[in-house]
């Protein structure tokens, strides 16, 4: 019996894929617990539409994550800390004070954990941060940090 996976089935297929399992397990396990729908043409045609839907959706965000991401990459962000003798901060600059002056100082709202640094920043002057906006799009954010 050809079925259409509602779910991730573990050996059989990710969710939204068409599959072939016997009758008994489709009839006596996977329809009963929503796991599955049987693959009639409607059911297909439903299937069809909602990837197209996906798809258009998918291709929408990542246009906009590409304009984010020119528009991130000709910007400069200025943060000021206390600090001490030979540029050293006394605290950090973490992700979430980069979103917070981004937001502030551009108007731009990104996530934290977009923001990626592998250590927080302690020493004054410009570093350049990445911002993973999208699956494969990625900007590069310039950070003054000032005492």
């Amino acid at each position: 019996m050809k079925v259409i996976l509602l779910q991730d089935i573990k050996g059989l297929g990710k969710a939204g894929h068409v599959a072939n399992v016997s009758d008994g397990y489709a009839r006596n396990l996977l329809i009963p617990k929503g796991m599955v729908k049987e693959a009639t043409d409607s059911n297909l045609r439903e299937l069809k539409r909602k990837k197209e839907a996906y798809e258009a959706k998918e291709a929408e965000s990542l246009e906009s994550a590409s304009a984010l991401a020119k528009r991130i990459a000709m910007l400069r962000v200025k943060l000021i800390a206390k600090g001490g003798e030979g540029g050293r901060l006394f605290g950090s600059i973490t992700a979430k004070d980069i979103s917070e002056a981004l937001m502030e100082q551009h108007k731009i709202e990104v996530d934290r954990r977009k923001i990626l640094l592998e250590n927080p920043i302690k020493q004054t002057g410009e570093h350049v941060v990445e911002v993973k906006l999208f699956t494969d799009v990625t900007a590069k954010l310039r950070v003054i940090v000032e005492v």
